[in-house]
């Protein structure tokens, strides 16, 4: 498996992993810069040479992992017979630096309704690199033409078409995926804001809508939901930033955009 195919893999699958590149080489060494490693919590492909170097490369990103490190990292190694590392000696004649670069878990984030205000939100999210979920009952509205103008985006956009169940999908979604509820329907709503309290593995939740809205939801999702209230209070509602007031679906995009941003770093993410 190619390095690309690998880091390909690990995003897919939601694993955190880290990718290892040879800087820099002077003299004799076992790869020449720009060979490459990617290294997951138990598996490795590619190769910067073996030996010392790679093992203790190896080690050391495993280390990142399992202390989820953010930042880059560079490693010098001296390859002669004076040096004894910390997995034996390796005598190339020369000098290596090794980049080690974290490849985070990245964020999810799921959008149930991509009406008007929906599209605007996906447009602006679709800039960031995050796994994008979109989610719709109407086909229509997910339709490739319509979608278009997500075909530069940088994140990774994924459609579902959710003609009768759309709570089904909360199933589906990554964990600590943050959902953002703004459908159609107040029923629909309502049945998702149910659903996803029942979702364990989920981030944040927001609900966009009015204060009236909310005040019908809480009740119906005490009495009928069965929700205590500490459970309830995950939904955030309203969603996006109070002093911006505008009402037009790309106003109040880039307003639960910049909240969810402000939650991310808030969470850490």
């Amino acid at each position: 498996m190619t390095w690309v195919a690998a880091v390909a893999r690990l995003r897919a699958r939601r694993e955190p992993g880290v990718l290892v590149t040879v800087a820099t080489v002077r003299g004799h060494a076992p790869r020449d810069a720009g060979a490459k490693l990617v290294v997951g919590r138990t598996g490795t492909w590619g190769s910067i040479g073996g030996g010392n170097v790679e093992a203790v490369a190896v080690d050391r990103a495993r280390e990142m992992i399992a202390a989820a490190e953010a930042r880059p990292e560079l490693l010098d190694f001296a390859l002669n017979d004076k040096v004894t590392n910390r997995h034996g000696v390796q005598c190339c004649g020369g000098t290596v630096s090794v980049l080690l670069e974290p490849l985070p878990v990245v964020r999810a984030v799921a959008v149930f309704g991509v009406g008007h205000v929906g599209l605007e939100l996906a447009r602006i999210l679709a800039r960031q690199d995050l796994d994008l979920h979109l989610v719709d009952s109407r086909a229509d509205l997910l339709s490739e033409e319509r979608l278009d103008v997500l075909a530069d985006a940088v994140a990774q956009v994924h459609t579902h078409h959710t003609p009768l169940l759309p709570e089904e999908v909360l199933a589906e979604l990554p964990p600590g995926t943050h959902v953002l509820i703004m459908t159609h329907d107040h029923a629909e709503d309502a049945a998702l804001c149910d659903a996803a309290l029942r979702t364990d593995h989920l981030g944040s939740i927001g609900l966009i809508g009015s204060a009236a809205k909310w005040a019908r939801f809480r009740g119906r999702l005490a009495t009928e939901g069965g929700h205590e209230d500490a459970a309830i209070d995950r939904i955030k509602t309203p969603i996006g930033l109070a002093d911006i007031t505008g009402k037009e679906p790309a106003t109040i995009a880039v307003s639960v955009a910049a909240d969810l941003l402000r939650t991310f770093e808030a969470a850490g993410d």
